[in-house]
């Protein structure tokens, strides 16, 4: 059975007493946050993420499951984590391509373009993990909480009252899926900067949170201070020459 079927039939009561008591089982802290997110799904079993299922043995429960999915997305948080270099090399014809075009660039000159272009993918794959994680420290004030680990469906934020928010970091980075709204739920929507000009649309999540402390300059801080507390969640590959 998946966890919509089993918080389905379990009922919000009986659905809470296995999750904490599979949080014991995995020494997860039950602490207000994982709470909150599970009272909305047990809630309206309808938002339970739909890939969450009971072993084929029976042994552990959609529940518990999706417990332990909360956790390691909690802990694989970007100010904890070590991110990897990118699994590929870069194809030696994009530095042909460009020296074809730009005849006076060296090759070292097309060496250090190909390595800040890898350098700067991934930056752009930990940009949202950023974001999520400054806007979990910033929003729990006003009640927010985040659904780590896709916990929720098409959410990442829920609120005590039952609210529902999706965050992207750009206009355009909403793909279908997530873009999908269920029938009936009133799930809010909002995106950091627009895709073809520089505009940030902090005030519009600051009045939709109720605070006054979202920001730009805020977002950009967050960044610097987290990335010198744990240099290694942006991956740097040993060779390349801007790493020094």
């Amino acid at each position: 059975m998946n966890l919509q079927g089993s918080l389905g039939s379990l009922g919000p009561a009986t659905a809470l007493v296995r999750a904490t008591a599979a949080a014991e089982r995995h020494n997860v802290p039950w602490d207000k946050g994982i709470n909150v997110v599970f009272s909305v799904i047990s809630n309206d079993p309808a938002l339970a993420p739909t890939n969450v299922k009971d072993s084929k043995d029976g042994k552990i429960s959609a529940i518990e499951k999706w417990v332990v999915k909360y956790d390691k997305g909690y802990n694989g948080r970007v100010s904890v984590r070590v991110s990897n270099p990118p699994g590929t090399l870069a194809d030696p014809m994009i530095e042909n391509i460009i020296g074809a075009r730009l005849a006076h660039l060296t090759n070292a000159d097309l060496q250090k373009i190909s390595f800040a272009h890898r350098l700067g993918m991934s930056a752009e794959n930990i940009l949202g993990l950023f974001l999520e994680e400054f806007l979990a420290d910033n929003l729990s004030q006003s009640g927010w909480y985040c659904a780590w680990g896709e916990t929720v469906k098409s959410v990442d934020f829920v609120k005590e009252t039952g609210k529902l928010l999706q965050i992207k970091n750009r206009r355009n980075s909403e793909n279908s899926s997530s873009s999908r709204v269920r029938d009936g739920t009133d799930i809010q929507k909002w995106y950091r900067i627009e895709s073809t000009r520089i505009e940030y649309k902090w005030n519009l999540l600051n009045r939709m949170c109720e605070i006054d402390t979202l920001s730009e300059d805020s977002f950009v801080a967050f960044v610097h201070t987290l990335l010198d507390a744990n240099p290694n969640a942006l991956a740097v590959e040993d060779e390349n020459p801007w790493r020094n």
